[in-house]
């Protein structure tokens, strides 16, 4: 048949990887330290701990809680390891950062597990122009992991990608 349509994209081998895979689905939170300063500038230890101690913390049950201060405050590393020990029981992940910190994080931990061995010698479209935001730095990530065993690397689309590595013959 001459007029026969061939998915040529199909039939190169490329195998995508869309990192929006990798995005954990838990409810992300950041708790903010900066209502629990005095004028926004001191942490008053006494009022601090009465306030770890009658919080319901039950709230962040399953989350995950990004610990941080938005005010120009010197805030003492003891409060944000009091706020983990109240979270602990109840969070499923603390962190001392905002919320693209967590974000990072998360992104880091999905793609250690990540079996690079599964992409020897392929090539290898990492999708972009998804429907969620994603950081960049998970993008750097799996470049660099897949770098040592692929045959190449590309972003974009299959249809139309931008060629950003390919290995030495």
């Amino acid at each position: 048949m001459e007029n026969e349509i061939t998915n040529k994209v199909a039939q190169s081998g490329i195998v995508t990887i869309n990192l929006e895979d990798f995005i954990e689905q838990e409810e992300r939170v950041l708790f903010d330290i900066k209502p629990l300063l005095f004028q926004e500038l001191i942490l008053k230890e006494k009022d601090f701990r009465e306030f770890i101690k009658n919080n319901d913390w039950s709230i962040y049950k399953n989350k995950l809680v990004a610990l941080w201060c938005t005010a120009d405050a010197v805030v003492p590393t003891w409060a944000y390891m009091l706020l983990t020990l109240a979270l602990q029981p109840f969070a499923k992940k603390i962190i001392y950062g905002d919320l693209k910190d967590l974000e990072n994080l998360l992104f880091a931990e999905r793609l250690a597990r990540l079996n690079v061995s599964e992409y020897k010698d392929a090539r290898i479209v990492i999708k972009g122009c998804g429907d969620k935001p994603l950081p960049t730095n998970a993008y750097i990530q799996i470049t660099a992991l897949l770098k040592p065993v692929v045959k190449s690397i590309m972003y974009g689309e299959p249809c139309s990608t931008v060629p950003l590595y390919k290995a030495p013959k």
